[in-house]
């Protein structure tokens, strides 16, 4: 039998992430030969993965990338089995190599990823699953910006625009964008504008506001409709929402007074609010 030494064994689990008992009795197979020792383990590897696929992954965290120049971004939800996986800085630094890896692509991040995920749950000894991940590009004048809550359970990613190359490098722009993705974390909106919110989901507003005046004198019924109409706008829609830092003012005065700052336009383009587990 070939004698297989601790340097070996360190060796392959150093490139590996595998146990060492897992790396030597891989050694120990592929007689001594490393090269086939790894292809041993990446086959245990898809066996593991195969096993543990059917078992709940509820847990997980939130990663992000934002490139150097912050003109591309990216927002993943890699989920677990237990909130001690999802709390091990290991896991945590799979999931930002793999937020890098969507944005560097725009193609299905689960399917371009998935012998790396398949090597980690053999590593963890738990199911993992890439549920969701989104991309920003920009095309215009701008930032992407990401921001990340504490616990990584919540996360942003932001794109919003100006119209001038100077403003998007301007330290003031910079702190809007990065107030924007906390305001979004914190306030959760489900739309950018009116303009974002679907005819339906305004048609059973409207429908439910206007049950709840029956019996009102038909000519204030419209009014009455109209009123909670705006109200439902400024608690849903983005730009219609008190600003969580200043609660006098709206995040549309908020980038009215930037852009008058700043001698630019500034619109918000899009963003992204990942919770994990959330509903989808």
């Amino acid at each position: 039998m070939t004698e297989i030494s601790a340097a070996l064994v360190k060796a392959l689990r150093d490139e590996t992430n595998a146990g060492m008992m897992e790396c030597k009795k891989a050694l120990t197979e592929a007689g001594g030969d490393k090269a086939k020792a790894l292809r041993i383990l990446r086959e245990r590897g898809v066996a593991i993965a195969a096993k543990k696929s059917s078992r709940a992954a509820n847990q997980g965290v939130i990663a992000s990338f934002v490139d150097g120049a912050q003109r591309c971004g990216s927002l993943v939800e890699i989920n677990c089995e237990t909130d001690f996986v999802a709390k091990n800085p290991g896991f945590a630094a799979f999931a930002a190599k793999l937020a890098e890896k969507a944005a560097a692509s725009d193609g299905k991040l689960a399917d371009s990823v998935q012998a790396e995920v398949t090597a980690k749950i053999a590593e963890l000894g738990e199911n993992i699953v890439v549920r969701r991940s989104i991309r920003f590009v920009l095309q215009k004048p701008g930032l992407a910006a990401a921001y990340i809550h504490h616990g990584s359970a919540l996360g942003v990613l932001l794109e919003i625009n100006c119209a001038k190359d100077d403003t998007a490098s301007s330290p003031s722009f910079k702190e809007l964008a990065k107030d924007i993705c906390l305001h979004v974390a914190a306030s959760n909106p489900r739309f950018l504008d009116r303009e974002h919110v679907p005819a339906d989901v305004v048609a059973a507003e409207r429908e439910i506001f206007a049950k709840q005046v029956v019996g009102k004198p038909p000519q204030i019924i419209g009014k009455i409709v109209d009123g909670k109409m705006v109200k439902f706008y400024e608690q849903n829609c983005l730009v219609d929402q008190l600003f969580v830092k200043d609660q006098e003012k709206k995040v549309s005065a908020l980038l009215a007074e930037k852009a008058k700052e700043l001698n630019d336009t500034i619109q918000i383009a899009r963003y992204a609010r990942f919770q994990v587990g959330e509903a989808l």
